[in-house]
This record gives C-alpha cells, sequence and structure tokens, in this order.
C-alpha cells in the first residue's frame, strides 16, 4: 500500500472513531442530565471523559496533519471544509432540539459528534495550512 492510501484510510479510520466516540459521550451525557441541566452543562456530568476524548481526537488530528495525506490540489478545500466544520463544531446550532425533551438525545449527539469533528479537524488543519505556506515559499 503506498503511504497517501494508508493515509486516507486511516482519515477514515479516525473520523468513524470521532462519530462513535461523540455517540457514546453523547448517550453517557443524555444519560446524566438532571431537571437542572442546560445545553451550557450538558457535558459537565462527563467532564473527564469528554477531556480524554477530545485529547485523543487532537492527537490524532496531529497524526493526520503529519501525515501529509492532503495534496497540494486538495489544500484549499481541505481548509475551507474545516473552517465549516469548526464553525458548526464550535456554535451552539444544535440548541433548539435541546427544547423538545424527546429531542434532547439528539442534541447530546449532535453536539458531541460537531465538537469532536471539530478537535479532530483543528490540529490537522493548522498543519496543513502551515505545509501549504512553506510550500508557497519554496516556490518564490
Amino acid at each position: 500500500m503506498e503511504m497517501e492510501e494508508i493515509a486516507r484510510w486511516s482519515y477514515i479510520a479516525f473520523l468513524v472513531i470521532t462519530i462513535v466516540a461523540g455517540l457514546a459521550v453523547g448517550y453517557i451525557a443524555y444519560d446524566a442530565r438532571t431537571d437542572t441541566t442546560t445545553t451550557e452543562t450538558i457535558f459537565d456530568s462527563v467532564a473527564d471523559t469528554h477531556g480524554y476524548v477530545l485529547l485523543i481526537m487532537l492527537t490524532l488530528g496531529v497524526i493526520i496533519g503529519i501525515a501529509g495525506s492532503i495534496t497540494s490540489k486538495e489544500i484549499a478545500p481541505f481548509l475551507i471544509a474545516t473552517i465549516a466544520l469548526m464553525v458548526v463544531g464550535i456554535s451552539d446550532v444544535w440548541s433548539p432540539l435541546w427544547q423538545v425533551e424527546i429531542l434532547q438525545i439528539l442534541y447530546c449527539f449532535a453536539s458531541a459528534i460537531t465538537t469532536y469533528i471539530a478537535a479532530f479537524a483543528a490540529p490537522a488543519a493548522v498543519i496543513i495550512a502551515i505545509k501549504g505556506i512553506l510550500a508557497m515559499a519554496k516556490e518564490k
């Protein structure tokens, strides 16, 4: 297997890990909610687990960024997609789901998944952006 192919499959595997982790932590947070839980405090009950998963996602993002699976033609689309993912991950677009009790589990799932995808994509984007800038500097 070629290194680029391994890196691409790793990226897909890491995205699957991110989604599974988001579903798991989202369910744990949903299960631990109380009557006084708000969207701001939903992950407080699972803060340790949430923190460890974030650390894992950041580490996986660094691995993907260093692996170099993004070609020079793919840098701009990758960075634009990463910006979109990060905006969704850090904004609370899912909060209307919290208002309806039956949809609160969807809020927990969506919020955790998008947060973890943003945490996964951010370090990869930083590393790939730096590589792109260095490549442009070499050309001149």
